[in-house]
């Protein structure tokens, strides 16, 4: 399993320094990747173009770029342009985002959203590969093909929850970039369905990115607490909520990876036994203890 960092946005006129400088240390204390959200503040992929090009080595993720403000042909073009830019260590991870944002904020029809990333992928995935497109599906049409440089070996990612999104992660993607899913839901839910998935269309085993919480710390219940009023939101978002309550938990707070340096030890073991390829790490003490056990585990 390997390990990776989520870094938060961060805002005012030097975000993206900061967010620079947290790449930058992560990839020297020796983490795989990084991994960057695409909410309300700096475009992720714009932003990855920028710190790729500064920050050698580590890997670079998205996680993750929602579909619908953007034709799969346009994202795959500036896909393409950023891993050219990153000397090909681009991870395009997309998702579907949410009803409240597609419909309430950006005016979009959320309807069938399976049916829509299918289509989308059907798109996006040819492109990448640098082969042309002729589809027309019931929300998609596309007719051409792309010069962009870089294509190839860019993995696409989607953030898969549902049946139909697991199936389509295994089947047409290269995977799944997973957001406030624990361990057994992981084990009963996502594994079983993507790998079957996988192995049915003959592609090869799929990327399980796993992004959780995590804190080292004597205090496991205050840290527990303190993720469910962080990160409150998530137990509200109706995809989300559905992975919490699969997983039997009341809040964020029970599918964060807390305790002391042996607890959080055992933790990461049993994700990786159950198949995650990626853990990917959502920091959220700071007195530097967690960063610093991470790092003996690199």
């Amino acid at each position: 399993m390997r390990f990776g960092l989520l870094i938060n946005e961060s805002r005012g006129p030097d975000a993206l320094v900061k967010m620079r400088d947290r790449v930058a240390r992560g990839a020297d204390d020796g983490f795989s990747s990084a991994w960057v959200s695409n909410i309300f503040g700096l475009d992720a992929l714009t932003a990855l173009a920028v710190i790729g090009s500064q920050v050698p080595g580590i890997e670079l993720g998205t996680g993750v770029v929602p579909t619908y403000p953007r034709h799969p042909a346009v994202l795959a073009q500036q896909a393409l342009t950023v891993n050219t830019a990153v000397d090909g260590r681009l991870a395009l991870g997309i998702g579907l985002s949410h009803q409240m944002v597609i419909e309430g904020m950006y005016g979009y029809s959320f309807d069938k959203p399976a049916r829509h990333m299918r289509e989308y992928l059907s798109v996006l995935v040819p492109l990448v590969r640098g082969e042309k497109v002729s589809f027309k599906g019931e929300t998609l049409t596309a007719n051409l093909g792309l010069s962009t440089p870089g294509t190839g070996e860019m993995p696409v990612l989607i953030a898969a929850l549902a049946p139909r999104m697991l199936k389509l992660a295994g089947e047409v993607a290269d995977g799944t970039v997973l957001w406030m899913t624990g361990p057994k839901t992981v084990a009963e839910h996502v594994v079983p369905a993507i790998t079957e998935a996988a192995r049915e269309a003959g592609r090869p085993a799929p990327r399980i990115v796993c992004t959780l919480p995590i804190c080292v710390t004597d205090d496991a219940e205050a840290a527990r607490a303190d993720a469910s009023t962080k990160l409150a939101i998530y137990g509200q978002l109706p995809s989300y909520r559905a992975m919490l309550d699969r997983e039997g938990v009341e809040g964020p707070g029970g599918v964060a990876v807390v305790g002391d340096e042996d607890a959080v030890s055992a933790q990461l073991e049993e994700l990786a036994r159950i198949g995650v390829t990626d853990f990917v790490a959502a920091e959220y003490s700071r007195d530097g203890r967690t960063r610093e056990f991470l790092k003996t585990l690199l």
